[in-house]
């Protein structure tokens, strides 16, 4: 179901463990600096980047799949361009499927893929498109 309300935006933020795709290791980048907010939240962040193998203390993973299992996913945070989402869905989905987690997706702000969510909502996700989970989260929490 898509997500345009305050209440529905408490739901997402009410997660506890977030996978960060496209997480990054550049201090100062909003892909760096909002898991970092998050992380100091009280979020357990997961990172994913095939890139790196550790970011803010956290082991990072080459993709979604790569996320053990148990990790007990809650939220999918996206910072990748609106033309990878598609296949982060997909990965997504697989995820939900297989292992019964990552029940909501989150597309952080300027990113969105209209397609992509529609095929998460009919999956049973919650999504979110376009905005920021750190702007979000200062507001409502």
């Amino acid at each position: 179901m898509p997500v345009t309300d305050d209440a529905g935006l408490r739901d997402v933020l009410d997660a506890e463990t977030i996978a960060v795709v496209g997480c990054s290791t550049t201090a100062g980048k909003a892909a760096h600096e909002i898991p970092a907010y998050l992380q100091r939240r009280g979020y357990e962040v997961i990172p994913v980047n095939p890139f790196a193998d550790e970011i803010l203390g956290e082991t990072a993973y080459d993709s979604l799949g790569d996320v053990p299992d148990d990790a007990d996913v809650d939220v999918v945070d996206v910072f990748r361009p609106s033309e990878e989402v598609s296949d982060i869905v997909d990965e997504v989905l697989a995820r939900h499927e297989s292992v019964g987690d990552a029940d909501a997706l989150w597309l952080q702000l300027g990113i969105r893929d209209d397609e992509a969510a529609a095929r998460a909502e009919d999956a049973g996700l919650t999504v979110v498109q376009d905005k920021c989970m750190k702007v979000e989260h200062g507001r409502l929490l």
